[in-house]
């Protein structure tokens, strides 16, 4: 969709010279401008040479109508830019590495042992949404940061392809959204109602789960199907021509529209679940840890001995955490890193997002564009830095990963008629 721009509804032209010849004169080449850009573009040098004489000549200065705005400005604003600098290479890696550790969540999550829990499930799925949001990020790297960073005259495929990876990374970004909000209802199920939890997450849910999380985010996302659309301008360098690029159509309420959905059903409303399941968690693992160390101070005394009726005396056993009360901890504290990590990259974007909304274009040209790339850079991040919470917190995740290691490290022997090893994996 081509949107074609009118300066009169971008640019403020303040006119020092009080000769109203002139002005009518310039109204009436931009006009001309106007008239000839969207019929044939054989004379548009000229007419761009003519309006930049004319604006020298009768010292005309355009003023963009947010340069009146001051919104995210000062040494913080230079600092950011300085990031921004560097976004291409820092991304870069981030995808690398996050498309890398992606596949070797899903390889491990798939493995039998492990692929039958519904929680697996969904993070497998988590990791393949991340996956493909990363490797749909490299070509775009690569081109506007390093190839050719700062070029403005873009071609019109450039902005094709702009339009493309908005829309693409905003989907599948929000499906990762609604499988962490999935995961998190679902191990507040299994630790709130532990005797429903069987009845409750069941493999048939989570596949629903799973599904809605995937389908429901295109049609959250139809706003910004219309909102943003390619635009086409004029440039004047070595020699006029067309540029393209990707911008917002302010007017109307979709505008509106968009960045409340953004903000709050995709950005806000999540988040805020979330920190509630977190911090209610957090608040099972603190009782839980409590009472570990109740068992500890229990432990440290004597234990008492029991004589029975024929003389023989028995120790009694002191009470110790089960097994499986350690690994539903180990798992807890997993998926609350998990969470946070999340929380941490999504809430601002939220925050800045409903401030676009509410205070208007201004705002979003001067601050949401300006930490677009630290936005992506922590969402990247987010989906890179997964594989390393699973490693460093789960004993099962770290076996299940050795295990494929040596299988593909180590040469496979011959069959031995004489035994069958049986391996099994514990937590």
């Amino acid at each position: 969709m081509l949107a074609d721009d009118d300066p009169r509804s971008k640019y403020n032209l303040s006119i020092s010279s009080n000769d109203t010849y002139s002005l009518l004169e310039h109204t009436k080449l931009i006009s001309l401008l106007k008239h000839n850009g969207t019929n044939q573009s054989d004379n548009i040098g000229e007419f761009l040479r003519a309006l930049e004489n004319l604006r020298s000549k009768f010292n005309i200065s355009v003023v963009k109508e947010c340069d009146r705005s001051h919104y995210c400005s000062g040494e913080f604003r230079d600092l950011i830019l300085a990031y921004n600098s560097i976004h291409g290479y820092v991304s870069l890696l981030i995808c690398l590495f996050g498309s890398l550790a992606n596949a070797l969540n899903v390889a491990v999550l798939t493995r039998r042992d492990l692929a039958g829990a519904p929680i697996n499930r969904l993070l497998k799925w988590l990791a393949v949404a991340d996956v493909f949001v990363m490797l749909e990020y490299v070509p775009f790297a690569i081109y506007r940061y390093l190839l050719f960073p700062g070029q403005e005259d873009r071609p019109y495929s450039w902005a094709v392809y702009m339009l493309f990876h908005m829309h693409f990374t905003q989907i599948l970004h929000t499906a990762s959204i609604l499988l962490t909000l999935s995961l998190a209802i679902w191990r507040y199920i299994a630790i709130k109602y532990p005797s429903y939890g069987p009845s409750l997450c069941t493999d048939r849910r989570c596949s629903i789960a799973i599904a809605i999380s995937f389908l429901l985010p295109p049609i959250l996302c139809i706003p910004s199907y219309f909102v943003f659309t390619i635009h086409q301008d004029y440039a004047i360098d070595h020699r006029p021509s067309k540029v393209f690029f990707v911008d917002s159509n302010y007017d109307g309420r979709l505008y509106q529209t968009n960045f409340w959905v953004h903000a709050v059903v995709i950005k806000l409303l999540p988040c805020v679940i979330l920190t509630v399941i977190s911090a209610w968690l957090i608040r099972v693992l603190y009782r839980a840890n409590s009472r570990k160390r109740a068992l500890k101070g229990y432990n440290a005394c004597p234990a008492p001995t029991v004589v029975n009726g024929n003389g023989n005396i028995f120790t009694r056993k002191s009470t110790k955490r089960s097994k499986a009360e350690r690994r539903t901890d180990r798992t807890t504290k997993m998926l609350v890193a998990v969470l946070l990590l999340f929380l941490l990259t999504e809430f601002p974007q939220g925050i800045l997002g409903l401030m676009s909304g509410t205070l208007g274009r201004c705002f979003f040209k001067q601050c949401y564009d300006l930490f677009g790339e630290l936005m992506d850079a922590l969402a990247l991040l987010n989906g890179a830095i997964n594989f390393i919470l699973y490693c460093s917190m789960s004993k099962q995740f770290r076996t299940t990963f050795r295990q494929i290691i040596r299988a593909r490290c180590t040469p496979t022997p011959r069959a031995s008629n004489s035994h069958t090893e049986l391996q099994t994996t514990y937590v």
